[in-house]
């Protein structure tokens, strides 16, 4: 819970009552790798602050090779099924862990509550959704606006660790292409 509070202090200043009021509702949740954070179809009651692990949000299918993902969070970043958690319904995709993850978690519930009694409520439930749509319309961009080969080098000069710990099918679905076609752009780069 400290790397958190430092990240929020990192930001504004939180007084300690309430620092109190709201991390009375935050929840340890340790995770195995591999293992389902949300799943496909629940309702989100969470918006989480990883302080150690990396996880994946994906789209799931039928067969496990048609997945698509389409994010990854990883230490000192939030993640939620954050439209269902603002509209209260069913999630259209699933969070997974791709290491051992430790987050912590505020319920819907809870924040409402914090929002209501503290000016830190307003600021954290900002920031993670600043920092969620962010992510979101960052993606978008990309897609519309680079090839799959910029893709892959942004990702790779904007988070070299992910590419050193994600299976290679997830980062071929996360740029939009084959496992086939990300090896063929692996042999241009090298």
């Amino acid at each position: 819970m400290d790397s958190f509070r430092s990240y929020v202090e990192n930001i504004a200043e939180v007084s300690n009552a309430d620092w109190e009021l709201f991390s009375a509702g935050l929840k340890k949740r340790i995770f195995k790798k591999n293992k389902p954070v949300h799943l496909f179809g629940q309702v989100e009651n969470y918006i989480s602050f990883i302080e150690q692990g990396i996880v994946r949000l994906f789209i799931p299918k039928e067969d496990p090779d048609k997945e698509i993902t389409f994010g990854f969070s990883f230490d000192a970043e939030f993640i939620s099924a954050y439209d269902s958690f603002l509209t209260r319904t069913p999630s259209l995709y699933q969070l997974e862990t791709l290491t051992d993850t430790t987050i912590w978690s505020i319920s819907y519930e809870h924040l409402q509550e914090v929002y209501k009694h503290t000016k830190i409520g307003n600021l954290i439930g900002r920031l993670s959704s600043e920092r969620l749509f962010l992510i979101k319309s960052k993606r978008e961009q990309s897609l519309l606006n680079e090839t799959a080969k910029e893709r892959y080098l942004n990702l790779f000069k904007e988070r070299p660790k992910l590419i050193q710990q994600i299976p290679l099918k997830y980062i071929a679905s996360y740029i939009g292409v084959t496992p086939q076609a990300l090896s063929r752009i692996r042999k241009q780069i090298s």
